[in-house]
């Protein structure tokens, strides 16, 4: 398929795709220390799938690390519930190994029932935030030997830690949190030696964005309704001031109209007298 399309931009899944061949690879003894670090590096600087084909192409799965073909529909989208994301069957990753380098599992992927990995004067980041499941529960196995992992679960997952540490440790901060209904469970498990496995729950970047237009938009509601009762107060205040208004000037109109009435009566007192007078 890189055939078909080598000049295509390549991206980070289909870096992480080979990468994870060449893993296979080294812990297999097709690839020796070094040329799993030239290749490695090779991997992560390919722009291109014409660039990434060659890195696998003598390996017995290096057809996994050709470049898919472009399809013109989008997938469908993922329905909603955690029933929708616990899929059975096998996962798409089962391990990852990082010896003085890295690894990462993220993205859209399928957890295994069991994920094993390594670290050895390395890392490895496994994120569940947008995963599938194979399984209800599913088991990730650390093993970090003066090196370190890092496990994110989104928010909803029950987390159960048992990993084993000397001179080293598991995170237990997330334990104890009651899962939602039909979410998976979460086991983390293994050995730190000299490193440590940490878990941490956090949202996607799409649901922290959501989130984000939600109180933005709270925000945007309240300063309108603070907007309108300080015109509903302004409005309240202009008509009580205009009905005082009002009221002095029938006041002032009243008294007016009194002290002419009283000239008037005065006038008339006046004529009265002189016409007696005469």
């Amino acid at each position: 398929m890189t055939d078909d399309a080598p000049e295509l931009r390549a991206s980070d899944a289909d870096r992480e795709r080979v990468a994870e061949v060449l893993r296979d690879a080294l812990a297999e003894g097709r690839l020796d220390m070094t040329e799993f670090e030239e290749r490695l590096e090779a991997t992560y600087n390919a722009r291109t799938y014409g660039e990434l084909a060659p890195i696998t192409r003598d390996l017995p799965v290096g057809e996994v690390a050709a470049a898919p073909r472009v399809s013109m529909t989008k997938e469908p989208a993922r329905s909603g519930g955690w029933a929708g994301r616990i899929t059975g069957g096998e996962g798409s990753s089962t391990w990852a190994v990082a010896v003085m380098s890295g690894f990462q599992r993220k993205g859209r992927w399928t957890v295994p029932r069991r994920f094993n990995s390594f670290a050895f004067w390395g890392g490895g980041d496994i994120d569940l935030r947008e995963a599938d499941f194979a399984a209800g529960e599913v088991v990730i196995n650390c093993v970090a030997i003066m090196g370190g992992m890092n496990v994110i679960v989104p928010p909803g997952v029950e987390v159960v830690v048992r990993g084993i540490g000397f001179m080293g440790g598991f995170d237990h901060r997330e334990e104890g949190v009651p899962g939602d209904p039909g979410a998976p469970r979460v086991v983390v498990t293994g050995f730190a030696f000299w490193g440590g496995v940490g878990v941490e729950r956090k949202v996607t970047r799409a649901e922290r964005q959501r989130l984000k237009e939600e109180r933005r938009q709270e925000k945007l509601e309240r300063k309108a309704a603070q907007r309108e009762l300080r015109s509903s107060v302004r409005d309240d205040a202009a008509d009580a001031h205009r009905r005082m208004l009002e009221g002095h000037r029938d006041l002032v109109r009243e008294h007016h109209e009194a002290r002419r009435e009283q000239r008037e009566l005065r006038r008339e007192d006046r004529d009265r007298r002189r016409r007696g007078e005469d």
